[in-house]
């Protein structure tokens, strides 16, 4: 069953948090990909994640396998983050209007790594297209900042 976004979810994942894909094969062994964006749907119950398609053949094989799905959401200058746990609902090619989503978030990548002192002109060449894009419900949220609430559960609708 989906949970309800909050609104300041939804802004902290579309605001350019580096984003880990993290998937399981038949035999549990993980996989982990990085995220090159993700836009929630206006539902705020499910969400789509854009993966680099070059690089994305295990992560989709295993999304295709068994559905499962996690995307870890961290801001990298003071560690801030989400792990909304969820199932796959599609997988399709990205198009043009997803790349102005993937834009977005590469714009807000490279100024939070920049806090941390990577410089823009190495962030910049995030390769973020062509991509995959990955629909996925959010049916759970837990917290993932490290400290005494790492793993608590949010409760649907709220923020962290």
């Amino acid at each position: 069953m989906a949970v309800r976004l909050s609104e300041e979810l939804v802004e902290f994942i579309e605001s350019g948090v580096s984003m880990l894909v993290g998937t399981r094969d038949a035999a549990l062994r993980p996989r982990v990909q990085r995220a090159v964006g993700a836009v929630v749907a206006p539902d705020r119950e499910s969400l789509t994640v854009y993966l680099t398609r070059q690089i994305s053949e295990e992560t989709l094989a295993n999304l295709r396998d068994n559905g499962l799905i996690a995307l870890t959401s961290s801001r990298p200058y003071d560690h801030r983050s989400i792990q909304i746990k969820g199932r796959l609902l599609a997988i399709r090619d990205s198009v043009e209007a997803d790349r102005a989503h993937q834009e977005r978030y590469l714009a807000g990548f490279v100024e939070h790594v920049y806090i941390v002192g990577l410089p823009r002109s190495v962030m910049r060449q995030l390769r973020i297209f062509p991509s995959v894009a990955v629909t996925m419900t959010a049916e759970d949220v837990f917290v993932q900042t490290p400290g005494p609430g790492a793993g608590r559960r949010l409760e649907a609708g709220r923020s962290s």
